[in-house]
């Protein structure tokens, strides 16, 4: 692969040829990742002004400093290329995967005798790992199965040849109920151990048929061999599996290896059902919703979800089966939209799971937006508030013994946070632990600032505090004129009491009410955010007083190195080159003698 660099005034010069292309704004942040059969002519679309882009394209156009390129030898390199970035890199302008679940696996581990059991955490070097299982009922269907076809040990002695044969353990419970054959006193061998393991990976890997085979074989062997026992406990196990594989089975044996994948889509959304199915067993289903970003086109669509999806479930299906036509097939991806027969049937199935969702995330969407309503106009009754507050603002202090003072304000917009209005403060007119005058600076100049903007007040502030820190936000309102335009309450943490200006005696709302847990979580979120920004101002000031104990480093380098670095832990670790580049050569020696004489110390 091959990467070059062009500015966006140079477009035309991109080779007509494969490949992927990233756009970076003046930040140099990575802001858009596509992949294209031709560079030349995908990337010059965006800049032609006759294109009938959106307005969401333009303004991403608009943000445009540099483009990137790699070539490759086949637009689905290109694809698979672009979805490795996507993954890692997140870019805003690109398609959003909405799917925060971490998905369980069964590992069978790298040791002598070894395990299989489930974990959430992939870490290549513990063994070979097989899924992710897109539920974990799914999962424990299989492992159950193992567990009842093989004799596979739960326990976690190391049995290494050494300690076998030492004598130093004893049989358990599992072996005498026959679960498990003793390797750790040396009754059954590790080559007769790792037979059977082989064939609980074809199981894992959807390979049914291989295991079927090798049952039916030992079940000959031993019939041959006149031992009926052993061969009526093979017919056990091989029965066993064929009633697991009737009950997966959704389609006709003769459907060896595909995947499915269709979508459904509205305005800003689109709604995927992926399914893998083997041998005609689906193994493998998932739904997913994705956030529109640029008005892609569903063919677009459904290809990232795909290509994704076929990524996060290591699938190896040589044939995919979707419901979209695509107007530009890729060259090594093997789509089919079947019109008749079983596959036909596959898709109307995978299908009906897509619209299914589709229409389970409207009605949870609608719910919530529903109880957010409900929740903020209960706690307009409860605080005889005069209008809806739908726009809420909190303040909240953090101090230790006085040292770094700060404070922060959240905002909560229709009862949900609205992170891009949250506010940090330094406190710059009080010293010492003054939680009141603390409360009053940084009331005085969130609302005075919004007064110079003319920018529309809270319809509720919240003050995390009782009477104290509630008289000193009102008197902050009432010098810069505001007083009496916004309703402001305090709330005292130990009894989760309600205070309103002038009143004695404070309020009680009931305790399971969710008007009450909404201010609780308003309140705990302004504690949150504040305690964060504390913590990073007072390692900031720690380290840099540190810093300019050194020769030759002073407040603007202490400075220059956080900023850059963003922590004291990632200063530490640095190289002499990446410090030498922030502060020059002089002060990276310097720099690097102190934490070496730090480490000593």
């Amino acid at each position: 692969m091959q990467s070059s660099s062009f500015s966006p005034e140079d477009h035309l010069l991109l080779p007509d040829h494969p490949g992927v292309y990233k756009y970076y704004n003046d930040a140099n942040e990575l802001i858009y990742v596509g992949k294209a059969k031709s560079l030349k002519k995908r990337v010059s679309s965006y800049f032609n002004k006759n294109a009938g882009v959106n307005q969401k394209t333009r303004r991403m156009v608009k943000e445009i400093q540099l483009i990137e390129i790699t070539l490759v030898n086949s637009e689905l390199d290109a694809l698979l290329l672009e979805n490795n970035l996507i993954k890692k890199v997140q870019p805003k302008y690109n398609i959003l995967l909405r799917d925060d679940k971490t998905y369980p696996y069964l590992l069978i581990t790298k040791e002598h005798f070894p395990r299989i059991f489930q974990t959430r955490k992939m870490i290549p070097k513990r063994g070979t790992y097989f899924g992710p299982f897109a539920s974990v009922k799914a999962m424990n269907n299989v492992l159950d199965l193992i567990r009842e076809l093989f004799t596979i040990r739960t326990c976690k002695l190391d049995l290494t040849p050494y300690k076998v044969d030492e004598g130093k353990y004893k049989v358990c419970l599992e072996y005498h109920i026959g679960n498990c054959q003793g390797p750790c006193v040396g009754h059954q061998r590790e080559h007769a151990y790792l037979k059977d393991l082989e064939q609980a990976k074809h199981i894992l890997k959807g390979n049914l048929g291989i295991a079927k085979t090798y049952f039916k074989q030992e079940m000959q062997t031993f019939a041959e061999n006149l031992e009926f026992e052993k061969a009526q406990k093979m017919k056990e196990k091989l029965d066993l599996l064929e009633k697991y594989q009737a009950k997966s089975l959704i389609t006709s044996p003769s459907i060896q290896n595909l995947d499915v994948c269709t979508l459904v889509s509205d305005e800003k959304y689109a709604y995927v059902n992926y399914m893998r199915v083997k041998n005609g067993a689906m193994i493998t289903s998932k739904n997913v919703e994705l956030k529109k970003r640029l008005d892609e086109s569903d063919e677009d669509l459904l290809i990232t979800a795909l290509i994704r999806l076929q990524d996060q479930f290591q699938s190896d299906a040589g044939e995919v089966l979707i419901n979209i036509e695509p107007e530009n097939p890729i060259e090594g991806l093997n789509l089919i939209v079947p019109k008749i027969g079983d596959k036909k049937k596959l898709i109307e199935l995978s299908l009906k799971n897509a619209l299914y969702y589709k229409k389970e995330k409207a009605l949870l969407q609608g719910l919530n937006q529903d109880k957010k309503e409900r929740v903020i106009r209960q706690l307009q009754q409860d605080l005889s508030l005069p209008d809806i507050p739908d726009h809420i603002e909190c303040f909240d202090n953090s101090n230790i013994q006085g040292t770094s003072p700060v404070a922060s304000m959240v905002c909560f917009l229709g009862g949900k946070p609205s992170v891009k209005e949250y506010r940090h403060y330094h406190i710059k007119t009080v010293e010492g632990p003054n939680d009141f005058a603390s409360m009053k600076e940084i009331v005085a100049r969130r609302y005075k600032r919004l007064l110079e903007e003319g920018k529309p007040f809270p319809k509720l502030v919240v003050i995390d505090g009782g009477k104290g820190q509630l008289s000193s936000a009102v008197e902050a309102l009432q010098e810069i004129g505001v007083y009496g335009k916004m309703p402001i309450i305090g709330i005292a943490k130990r009894l989760e009491e309600i205070y309103f200006p002038g009143d004695s005696y404070p309020i009680h709302i009931d305790k399971k009410s969710e008007s009450l847990k909404l201010l609780q979580r308003i309140r705990d979120e302004a504690h949150r955010f504040a305690i964060t920004f504390h913590r990073k101002v007072r390692s900031k000031n720690a380290f840099g007083t540190q810093l300019t104990d050194i020769p030759g480093i002073g407040a603007n380098t202490a400075d220059k190195l956080l900023k850059h670095f963003k922590s004291v832990k990632k200063v530490k670790q640095a190289t002499e080159a990446e410090l030498t580049e922030v502060i020059g050569s002089s002060r990276a020696k310097a720099l690097l003698e102190w934490i070496e004489k730090e480490k000593g110390a």
